[in-house]
């Protein structure tokens, strides 16, 4: 962990917890090696979920599909999510976790590389949330904010890498500079992006917060869907 453990301990004794289902869903996950978002980002994106009500939401990464579902249960009536994965054998398993939940309606799972499919995304969300494989951040970022609307919300998760973003390269072993690497230019492109203002929270693995300012073509008004399901 990033932060004091008994720190955080604290703190995440004071967390409400979340609803039978996605206890059972994050049980089940975790059982299976399967990672799960961390309590500080599950009560994140509930308090972001009531704080800013996003109507349309872009997840990069759904894994089992705890995240999307987490943010369905505590977003506003008539919210509607796209959530992209890559990893075949998750798939089925997010699917079935979305129909037990009765909002597979609501949740549309577009299954494929991420930087194809955002690359053909139109529209715009009012609230994207990032949480793929943490080297190709940097490689999605355009397409998100052209696809965030203007005073959205992006959340990047993960970002700082239990602690070894701010090591020197060297430091870090010789498989992980490449994302070492990619993850200190995406924090660097967050935080000096024309079109950004960017926080970034020492929380759960490290958590970027960034809203759509301006100044770039792209985005726009809340909530708009046009894009096609495939």
């Amino acid at each position: 962990m990033i932060n004091n453990e008994r720190m955080v301990a604290f703190i995440d004794s004071f967390d409400k917890g979340n609803t039978p289902l996605l206890n059972e869903i994050e049980r089940v996950a975790k059982a299976d090696g399967v990672p799960i978002i961390r309590p500080a980002t599950q009560q994140l994106l509930r308090f972001l979920m009531a704080a800013h009500k996003p109507l349309r939401i872009l997840e990069v990464g759904t894994g089992v599909g705890f995240s999307a579902l987490l943010m369905k249960e505590y977003a506003p009536f008539g919210c509607r999510i796209v959530t992209i994965e890559k990893y075949e054998k998750r798939i089925p398993k997010a699917l079935q976790n979305f129909k037990g939940a009765g909002w597979e309606k609501e949740i549309t799972l577009l299954a494929g590389e991420a930087a194809d499919i955002l690359r053909g995304l139109e529209g715009s969300f009012d609230f994207v949330f990032m949480d793929a494989a943490k080297g190709q951040y940097i490689h999605f970022l355009p397409d998100v904010v052209r696809l965030l609307a203007y005073g959205g919300l992006l959340v990047s998760d993960n970002v700082l890498q239990d602690g070894d973003v701010l090591e020197s390269r060297f430091a870090v072993t010789r498989r992980n500079r490449t994302i070492h690497a990619r993850m200190r230019e995406y924090l660097y492109e967050l935080t000096h992006h024309s079109s950004l203002e960017t926080v970034i929270l020492q929380a759960g693995d490290g958590i970027a917060l960034s809203t759509k300012t301006g100044g770039e073509a792209g985005g726009g008004e809340k909530g708009v869907d046009t894009y096609e399901e495939t």
